[in-house]
Parts: C-alpha cells; sequence; structure tokens
C-alpha cells in the first residue's frame, strides 16, 4: 500500500497515497478537477488542458501530475477557470449547439462545462467541417463533427490491442477515423463500444439512441454479464422497463474494467423472436402453450428416481446450483450434471484466490484469447491492457496464438513440456525448485532463460491458463505468485463449488440415451436432441433442437434475475435483476421451487449455505508435467455453441453475416 502523505487542496490539507494521479488523488477526496483527455488507469497526456491546476504557485496540467508531500494545490482560482473557460469557449466553436435534441445531453462533459462557465455560445467564429458520419453498423454511430479530439476513444482502443481508431489531418481540421478511413464495419473494428463508454460527447454513441429516451429518465443497475468467462461487471441502463444499454461497470481504472460486443448487445435477445415467453408441451406432434402448473407436474411426475436426469449449463448463478441440487437430492434424480464437469473437475478448477489485475507478470499457457474471433475476449483484452501498461508477458502455447504477437517471451512447442523447461530455467535462476518437482531430462532454451530471469525478477506472477493444463502449471506457482484456471462458462466455477460437479452418468452419456426422462437446463452445447423417452428444456430461447423437446420451460435470462457467481479469479461477485423477465419466464431458483411445489417437496435456499460453500479453495501441490487428456479442450467451436442462441437473436447476427461475406 502506498505512503499516506500530506497536500493542500484549495486550502484544505488532506491524507492521499503518494505517488498517484493529482486527479485521482483530488476526486477521492471529493474535489473535481475538469479534464476532457484524462482517463483514469491510463498515464495521463497533458493534451486538452482543461486540467490546469496551479501547483505551489505553478500552473501545472493535473493530469501529469503525481502527488508529493507538501503539494500545495489550488485548483479554483480565478486564472485557471479563464483558462478552462477559454478551452471550452474554444471547443464550442467547432461543435453544434443542439443540446436541445442531442443524445448525449445530460452527460455530455462538454455541456457541464459550458454550463459551469455560463457559455451559451462560442465568442469565436463558428466553424463547421461537415465531415461524413459513420452509420452503416447497428452497433456505433461516429459523427466527427462533435469531436473535440480529447482522444480517449484512440487511446482506449489501442490500449487493448484492437487500434481501429487514429487521428487523421493537423489541427482544428484534423478528426479522429480508421485506416484509410473506412467505416467501422470495413476495419478491423470488433465493436466492443469502449470508445462509446470514453467518449465525453455525442461523436460516438450507441446506433440505436436516438429518441430511445433521454438519460435521465434511465435507471441504472450495476450487475454482471454471464456471456462469457470474463464474468465482467456492467451497468444496465433500462427505459420504460427493457433495457436500453449495458455499458462497463466497476472500477474504470482496472484493466479488466472494459467489456466485449458480447456483453454490450447481447441483450437484445431478451426481446428475440426466438424468445421463449410461456410453458410449451408436445400434444399430438406440436408444441403448446400449457400452464406452470402442468409444466411443473409433468416434470415432477417425469423427473424423479432411477433413471432420470438433469443437465445444466453452467451460466446459472449459485442459488440456482443449489436449487437444482436440493431437487436432485430430494427426488433421487439418477444423473446430475453440469457442462462444466465435461472440461474441467475440482482439481483443474478451483485454485488460490488469484488477483489477476495486480500481477507484475502474465504467464498464459495453452490460452489463445482473442477478441476478433471472439474467444474469451475479455480475457484477452485484460491481458492487452496490462501489458501496454508495462506488465511483462510470457505465453507459451502450441497453437499460434494471436496473443504471442505482443509477448515479451513467446515459447512455441508441447506447452506441458514447455512448463516443465520453465520450471527448470527458474531453478536455474536461482530460485530454490519446490519439494516434489521433478524438472529432470527437461531442455532449457535462451528464450527460456530469458522468461525465467522475467519470473525470477516478478513480484506477483501469475499463470492463466486451461482446465487441461492448470495442474502442471500452476507447479510455476509454487516458486511464487498464483495460477489460475480458465473455464468455459461465467460460473463454472461456482456451479462446481456448488456441488454440481457431476453424479451419475456423464453430460455426453446422458445425451447419448444413459438417462431415459432428461431435463435439461439453459441453451448449452447440444448438437443433437437427447436420446431420452422424455426431454424437457428450460431455456430462454427456441433453437431448431428445443422444438424437438416434449416440454419447453420459459427461463429467465441472467437480466432477469438476480444471485450470485464466482469468477473464473474466485471472487463472489453478485448479479441484481436489471428487469422483469419477460412473458412467464422464471429464474432457475424459481422454477425448481414450482416443480418442487408439484412434487409436494420444499426447494429453498440459504445465502449463508452459498457463501460458505464459495469459500472453498485448494492450495496447488506439486504435479507430474502433463496436460490433461481426460478432459475436453476448450475450443472456439465449443464456445460459439454456447453462445449461438444470444448471437442468433441479437444484432451480433448482423457482424457474424458480414464477417462470413468477408471471408468469402
Amino acid at each position: 500500500m502506498a505512503n499516506l502523505i500530506t497536500i493542500k487542496i484549495n486550502g484544505t490539507e488532506h491524507k492521499v497515497p503518494e505517488g498517484v494521479n493529482l486527479i485521482d488523488a483530488a476526486e477521492s477526496v471529493g474535489v473535481h478537477i475538469p479534464n476532457f483527455c484524462y482517463l483514469k488507469g491510463m498515464k495521463g497526456i497533458g493534451a486538452c488542458r482543461m486540467c490546469l491546476v496551479e501547483v505551489n504557485g505553478r500552473s501545472m496540467t493535473a493530469c501529469i501530475m503525481k502527488t508529493k508531500d507538501g503539494m500545495d494545490v489550488v485548483t479554483d482560482s480565478e486564472k485557471v477557470k479563464e483558462a478552462r473557460k477559454f478551452v471550452v469557449d474554444l471547443i464550442l466553436s467547432m461543435h453544434p449547439l443542439d443540446c436541445m435534441t442531442c443524445t448525449k445531453a445530460g452527460v455530455c462533459e462538454l455541456q457541464n462545462y459550458a454550463y459551469d462557465f455560463e457559455i451559451k455560445d462560442s465568442s469565436f467564429t463558428r466553424k463547421k467541417f461537415g465531415f461524413p458520419i459513420d452509420d452503416k453498423n447497428p452497433f456505433i454511430k461516429r459523427d466527427p463533427d462533435y469531436c473535440i479530439l480529447c482522444g480517449r476513444c484512440v487511446r482506449v482502443c489501442k490500449e487493448q490491442g484492437t487500434s481501429v481508431l487514429e487521428f487523421y489531418g493537423r489541427g482544428v481540421g484534423s478528426k479522429v477515423t480508421t485506416a484509410a478511413d473506412k467505416p467501422l464495419h470495413e476495419s478491423d473494428c470488433t465493436f466492443c463500444g469502449s470508445c462509446l463508454d470514453v467518449c465525453p460527447v455525442n461523436a460516438i454513441v450507441e446506433a440505436d439512441r436516438w429518441r430511445k429516451g433521454r438519460e435521465w429518465q434511465y435507471e441504472r443497475t450495476a450487475s454482471v454479464c454471464l456471456y462469457c468467462t470474463g464474468a465482467c461487471d456492467i451497468t444496465v441502463s433500462t427505459y420504460k422497463g427493457d433495457v436500453a444499454k449495458v455499458c462497463a461497470g466497476g472500477d474504470d481504472a482496472l484493466a479488466e474494467h472494459f467489456i466485449c460486443a458480447m456483453g454490450r448487445y447481447g441483450f437484445d435477445s431478451l426481446n428475440a423472436e426466438t424468445r421463449v415467453l410461456n410453458p410449451l408441451k408436445r400434444v399430438n406432434g406440436k408444441l403448446e402453450e400449457t400452464t406452470w402448473a402442468d409444466a411443473a407436474k409433468i416434470v415432477s411426475e417425469k423427473i424423479k428416481g432411477a433413471g432420470a436426469g438433469i443437465l445444466t449449463v453452467s451460466t446459472i448463478t449459485n442459488e440456482d446450483a443449489l436449487a437444482l441440487k436440493g431437487y436432485y437430492e430430494k427426488t433421487s434424480v439418477e444423473h446430475l450434471a453440469a457442462s462444466v464437469s465435461s472440461y474441467s473437475d475440482k482439481v483443474s478448477l478451483i485454485g488460490d484466490a488469484v488477483d489477476v489485475e495486480g500481477a507484475d507478470l502474465m504467464v498464459v499457457a495453452g490460452l489463445n484469447p482473442d477478441q476478433w474471433t471472439r474467444f474469451l475476449p475479455s480475457i484477452d483484452a485484460l491481458i492487452r491492457t496490462k501489458a501496454d501498461r508495462k506488465t511483462k508477458l510470457i505465453v507459451i502455447s502450441s497453437d499460434d496464438a494471436k496473443i504471442a504477437g505482443i509477448a515479451d517471451v513467446s515459447l512455441s512447442g508441447d506447452e506441458a513440456s514447455l512448463l516443465k523447461s520453465l520450471a527448470k530455467a527458474i531453478a536455474d535462476a536461482g530460485l530454490t525448485l519446490p519439494a516434489g518437482l521433478d524438472v529432470s531430462g527437461a531442455a532449457v532454451t535462451e528464450d527460456m532463460t530469458k522468461a525465467a530471469e522475467l519470473f525470477k525478477n516478478a513480484q506477483l506472477p501469475v499463470v492463466i491458463t486451461t482446465p487441461q493444463l492448470y495442474q502442471a502449471a500452476a507447479n510455476l506457482s509454487l516458486f511464487k505468485g498464483t495460477a489460475v484456471s480458465v473455464p468455459y462458462e461465467a460460473n463454472s466455477k461456482g456451479v462446481t463449488l456448488m456441488g454440481l460437479s457431476g453424479k451419475g452418468a456423464k453430460c455426453k452419456d446422458m445425451i447419448g440415451g444413459k438417462a431415459t426422462a432428461l431435463l435439461t437446463v439453459g441453451n448449452g452445447p447440444l448438437p443433437e436432441k437427447p436420446k431420452a423417452g422424455f426431454w424437457a428444456a428450460a431455456v430462454t430461447n427456441m433453437t431448431d433442437i428445443v422444438k424437438e423437446a416434449d416440454l419447453v420451460l420459459p427461463m429467465a435470462s441472467f437480466l432477469e434475475t438476480g444471485g450470485t457467481i464466482v469468477d473464473y479469479q474466485g471472487r463472489l461477485k453478485k448479479l441484481a435483476k436489471a428487469v422483469e423477465p419477460l412473458g412467464q419466464a422464471k429464474s432457475v431458483a424459481d422454477i425448481f421451487a414450482e416443480v418442487g411445489k408439484a412434487a409436494g417437496i420444499d426447494i429453498s435456499v440459504k445465502a449463508s449455505d452459498v457463501e460458505s460453500l464459495a469459500k472453498e479453495t485448494i492450495k496447488p501441490k506439486a504435479s507430474p508435467f502433463e496436460k490433461r487428456t481426460d478432459l475436453d479442450a476448450v475450443s472456439l467451436e465449443i464456445y460459439e455453441m454456447v453462445n449461438a442462441h444470444v448471437v442468433n437473436g441479437s444484432r451480433l447476427f448482423w457482424l457474424k453475416e458480414v464477417k462470413k461475406v468477408a471471408v468469402g
């Protein structure tokens, strides 16, 4: 923890951490220093000059200053106010003054500062550039005429490695655009929308925002995205009971702050034509609407005892998982499995608590996150952002991993063998070989020695790997640091900790006919109709395979329910319900409560049980340097299958088709 020092701001003494950005330090004690180009977590660039302050009597830009003991800071003198007013006045001479109808009214930082300085119109000659608007995609609208050239979008795009946006031209006539000034959908843009989150004005907005509610009419809910492993913090804005937009949530200084296109636009699938709104049962070969009471009675009669099975995805909440387990135990259902059990087990998934954000060295082993293919996109962005912020990176991969392109050291080959060689190199570099670790026969190359030096010099190294490689990779954490296993789904760890790791037949066997009566929960990776004599499916969205079910139960999306999850780093996160479930959809916990009621049993979940089970950790121990072959590999194909109902039920489908055409 940084030393606390004493600085004076506007005549009042404050205790603040030493060496932090002055804008952040002032904000922490309730003093806002106006700024346009500064982004929390990034190094200040002093470009816009809005953050001018006086430090010990000298005019300075706050965003490039670190706190030092004895600083005497003045943020509101007439001199600095006049300087800021000049900046706002000049920007307004080049900015449309249509605040009455502007989409960003209420959250526009330029509008707020103009209000503070009482500027209705610029005192300079007005300029209008008439730049073309980029609005030929359903995600992001760019209108350069509104741009104030703060550069936030360019910087955030570069930091997370996409580097689509750049300045073009010089002086007041310059603009932010893509390479060759192409529209976004013809560039390498992933449509993650991080530029949306940081744009202070109306230059970059959601493409569908026009006349869909003013900012002050929105209700905002902090929650967690469950579309992928990242389990990112999000802020959900709702208007008249519907989701209007989803933005990155949590601490905006963190490298893991920003979200992906799926997290931002996947909410479309809530209102898609494929959404299941009512219970459906098969009558004379066709699915027809029925009541919840009827549907619950059918499930309670079919899903019990010998031969019956329950198979769930691992994107349900911990509370859902315990309710499901409660029903399984009280009705003696023979088979129980979660999708997580096909690609991991407890020892390959659960470890010590990990802080990737605080690491000063990342060792990525056997993992190929990629924002462009949308495979673990938020983890790819996290690694790239941290690397841009000077965290060292070692990549170990047998594939042509794109992330290796930014690594300080890239080791290509069989991952398990390379991990063994790296362990030997680390021991050769002077760290004590942990007891029980066998590195005999390992070959050490020049690159391996360089990687070992990085590991030796790191204070908080973290190994990021797959369940298949976790036990081998976690051997490195026995020297120092931590290791984390990255699964497919947002609550894989929580579902495992709640006890749904698998009893009876495995997932594939249940689908293959081992279960004579089967209840599946969630739009999971079902390559074909299960071969059970009776199949009930609880889903949010209809698919061609689900149309073949005997009974369909409408399930609430994660935006329509509350609860907790344990993310891939082992953190217990809370979801909050942002909107009410559509139609007759119910949360998984409520579905099992309804079915339990029909069976005459009580299904209730205690919050204390969740918290207790979620605390379990497993200390890594010396293991053979081997890749587990009894676990399914984490692959892009399975990943796409898990999220197919979201993509096909949202504007992301447009992007999928555009990319397909581009590939030819």
